[in-house]
C-alpha cells in the first residue's frame, strides 16, 4: 500500500522537521516545503493527500495558497490544515482570525502547535 503523502509548508525548518519525523514514525510520507510559492509548486507537482500550511510566510501567505488550491477543481478535495501564530501577533499583523475563517481550510491550529494533536487531526481528516 502506498504511503499517504502529507505536504508540510512552513518557513520554520524546525517545525517542518519535527512534524515530518512524527508523520514518518506513523507511516506517512512527509513532503517538506519552506514557503508558500514552493508549497504551491509541490502541491501541484505531487498532489499530496493532505496539506499542513503555515499562514505567515514571507513569499506567499497560507491564506492565498489555501484559497488558490481550494478554488482549483483538481485540488479542492485535498484537506488543508492552517497553522497560525496570529493570536500572538494580533496587534502587529495584517492577518486576522476572521481572515482565516474566510478561507476554505478544513481546520486551524494555533502556534506553538501541539504536534501530537496535529498528527491526530491529520489521521482523522485522512479517514473521512
Amino acid at each position: 500500500m502506498e504511503k499517504k503523502r502529507i505536504l508540510i509548508v512552513d518557513d520554520d525548518p524546525d517545525l517542518v522537521e519535527t512534524v515530518s519525523m512524527m508523520l514518518e514514525a506513523r507511516g506517512y510520507a512527509p513532503l517538506p516545503a519552506y514557503g508558500g510559492i514552493e508549497g504551491l509548486e509541490k502541491a501541484r507537482g505531487e498532489r499530496p493527500d493532505l496539506i499542513v500550511l503555515d499562514v505567515m510566510m514571507p513569499d506567499k501567505d497560507g491564506y492565498a495558497v489555501c484559497n488558490e488550491l481550494k478554488k482549483d477543481p483538481t485540488f479542492n478535495d485535498i484537506p488543508i490544515i492552517l497553522l497560525t501564530a496570529i493570536g500572538d501577533h494580533i496587534t502587529t499583523t495584517t492577518y486576522t482570525l476572521s481572515g482565516g475563517k474566510e478561507t476554505l481550510a478544513d481546520d486551524f491550529f494555533q502556534k506553538p502547535v501541539d504536534i501530537q494533536s496535529l498528527v491526530n487531526r491529520i489521521e482523522q481528516l485522512l479517514k473521512d
